[in-house]
């Protein structure tokens, strides 16, 4: 019985054009839909339903897992729909599921609205491409349609490390393996000491948690490597920044001068809820010139922001330029550009002041008036 309900509720989120399930104790199954959470005209789940819509989809892993850690996380393909990512928790002694739902389609670039440069980013021979952004900003969607964006155009040995597996790429013009942490290799540290042994051209790598991941990345992208990752931080400054500050201060300043050579793109995200229904991603972009490598290897990084403004040129622009540029055109609303701004005051007083009809003075939307295909700037090794 368990097996149907799960299957229905599935259903229910795919034919609503849901992301996330939520499973709780005390309430009827909820559904997060354009960002917002709509609970379903259903029963209130007991600790019994829980536990049994835990167990028709959760591998005998996972739930020893649960046992012994009190939580789990893991991918299901849902037939030909799509897969879920599940995570499987305790909360005031019950279990709780949230399922969100990976699109079986593959977006392109100019789906996602990505600027036309991350092509010919994504065809470099190495260096360190980050994604990064809160936690369901959509950076996985965005890895995703990189990597699909490779396999597709260029011949290459694709090798991925993920907890866990989300998008399944299958062979094009080049060969994909996927690992997942947990099934295939212990630790994302493990899987990268071990994945240059595997003839590699790029590296994917889910999460830059902890400093052993982050120095392996940084050795890659160094040593000849495509290497992307994600980091749960904001903008683009603040990410050069939490990899710096991630290693002990007497390694900092190599630190500054490995990753001036290495980095060569940071796109930080932010999902807003779109107008009148569905999302839109607003972005913050940053191209390493030689420049912004100077920046970071003398220790200026609180000057990227605004040379990020005076590199439209190459596809960069400031979040909150995306996020004006979208209220603009009337896509987001006030209080969703306000939210996701990285200057929330300041936004609120121009809003305040477009909406009286005032003059907001200078404020750039990241459109320079120049359609043509930009200048990659040349690499900094």
């Amino acid at each position: 019985m368990a097996t149907l309900h799960i299957d229905r509720l599935l259903e229910t989120v795919i034919k609503q054009g849901g992301s996330d399930l939520h499973l709780t104790v005390g309430t009827p199954p909820v559904i997060r839909m354009s960002g917002r959470m709509r609970p379903l005209e259903t029963k209130v789940l007991t600790p019994d339903d829980t536990t049994a819509l835990m167990k028709s989809i959760t591998p005998e892993r996972n739930q020893q897992e649960i046992q012994e850690e009190g939580g789990t996380d893991f991918g299901f393909a849902f037939g030909e729909h799509g897969r879920f990512r599940v995570s499987v928790f305790r909360q005031k002694g019950h279990l709780a599921l949230v399922l969100r739902l990976i699109p079986s389609r593959l977006l392109s670039f100019e789906d996602i609205g990505l600027p036309k440069i991350v092509a010919s980013l994504c065809r470099r021979p190495r260096g360190l491409f980050l994604v990064t952004g809160p936690t369901g900003s959509g950076k996985t969607t965005t890895l995703a349609s990189m990597l699909n964006f490779i396999n597709m155009t260029l011949d290459r040995h694709i090798v991925t490390v993920e907890d866990p597996i989300e998008y399944y790429h299958i062979h094009k013009r080049s060969l994909i393996n996927q690992r997942e942490v947990g099934t295939d290799v212990p630790s994302f540290s493990e899987a990268l000491r071990r994945v240059l042994r595997q003839d590699p051209d790029v590296i994917l790598v889910g999460e830059l948690r902890d400093l052993e991941t982050i120095e392996a990345a940084i050795t890659a992208a160094e040593t000849g490597h495509l290497v992307f990752g994600t980091l749960h931080t904001t903008g683009c400054q603040g990410t050069v920044n939490r990899l710096i500050d991630a290693f002990p201060t007497n390694q900092q300043d190599q630190i500054r001068v490995q990753l001036s050579v290495t980095l060569i793109s940071v796109l930080s995200q932010a999902l807003c809820p779109r107008q009148p229904k569905g999302m839109v991603a607003a972005y913050e972009f940053m191209v390493v010139t030689p420049a912004i490598a100077n920046l970071i290897r003398e220790n200026k990084t609180y000057r990227i922001d605004s040379s990020i403004q005076t590199g439209k040129k190459f596809g960069m622009r400031l979040l909150d330029e995306h996020l004006w540029e979208l209220f603009s055109k009337n896509l987001i609303s006030a209080e969703e550009c306000v939210d996701k701004s990285r200057r929330p005051g300041e936004m609120q007083d121009k809003i305040d002041k477009y909406q009286r009809g005032l003059d907001i003075g200078e404020f750039g939307t990241g459109d320079d008036g120049d359609d043509d295909e930009p200048k990659v700037p040349r690499a900094n090794s």
